[in-house]
């Protein structure tokens, strides 16, 4: 995507170029460099202390990198204005905090911050944004709830619902899942996929491989703070790639449901019949 002023080889609106990323003294990723594909679902995976978060970090201008660039629209995200950035990326952090004593609907009514203005106040259209990002999370009916009175799964809807009342063109979520049940967890990440399919680009780390497989149209694989491999999940995800990032013995083989990959770890305790599968199925091209 381009525009007025940006150059016209920009491929992707939000990339990261030759990165070094730290903490205090202790660098966790170092000339990283990733294209974020405009209207992909993208799912970043790895092993815990990776540097998947902090990637997203970099990505939504949490963290400045100690070298390197994030590019957002031809422009370094840190010379940008926030409200700026704000208008076209939306973030859902790994560990949200709410004020003391903030209603659900105020709190969802804070993703319209970025646009509002000394001539531009609150109207109709933030009225309409907040309801839609209510509705499509569920939690309309919670609107007058405080948000410490409620769970954590609740409260991770509400996040949420906050970002999604941002309406921007790219959201970026990390560990989005968190607290919530299995229906839930679908719930939102189907929600998500239908953004997607609207044109909004989703960035997301999850930790459920099955589901980072049947949801990501593009798959980022991280260890010890560099990119191992990247694209369709149907193209990369393997057990020998599980293997190399997870240190995880598995067997990958098409959902049922989707077609994607789904990875069945194969873990210490099987019982008799479990092995006898296992030996019977070992001539399978995606068995190990």
């Amino acid at each position: 995507m381009t525009g007025i002023g940006l150059p016209t080889d920009i491929r992707d609106r939000l990339q990261a170029d030759t990165l070094t990323l730290r903490y205090d003294q202790r660098t966790i990723s170092s000339d990283l460099s990733v294209s974020i594909p405009d209207g992909a679902f993208t799912v970043i995976i790895g092993p815990n202390a990776c540097g998947k978060s902090t990637l997203l970090k970099a990505l939504s201008r949490l963290i400045r990198p100690s070298d390197g660039q994030v590019i957002l629209d031809g422009r370094d995200i840190h010379l940008m204005a926030a409200k700026d950035v704000a208008r076209s990326l939306g973030l859902l952090p790994q560990s949200a905090i709410a004020p003391d004593g903030i209603s659900v609907a105020d709190l969802v009514a804070r993703g319209r911050y970025p646009h509002q203005s000394f001539l531009r106040q609150w109207s109709s259209a933030d009225e309409a944004a907040v309801a839609n990002a209510m509705a499509a999370t569920g939690v309309t009916d919670f609107s007058g709830r405080l948000v410490d009175e409620l769970s954590g799964g609740q409260r991770q809807r509400f996040w949420v619902a906050m970002v999604l009342a941002q309406e921007t063109p790219i959201l970026i979520l990390d560990e989005p899942t968190t607290f919530l049940d299995i229906a839930h967890q679908i719930e939102l990440l189907d929600l998500l996929a239908d953004l997607n399919d609207e044109g909004r680009t989703i960035v997301a780390v999850l930790h459920d491989l099955n589901h980072a497989c049947r949801y990501a149209s593009h798959l980022i694989a991280m260890k010890d703070g560099a990119i191992v491999a990247q694209g369709k999940p149907t193209e990369i995800v393997t057990a020998d790639l599980l293997q190399t990032v997870f240190n995880l013995p598995s067997i990958v083989m098409p959902d049922p449901i989707s077609g994607t990959p789904m990875i069945v770890p194969k873990g210490r305790r099987l019982t008799g019949t479990q092995k006898q599968c296992l030996s019977t199925d070992r001539t399978g091209t995606s068995m190990v």
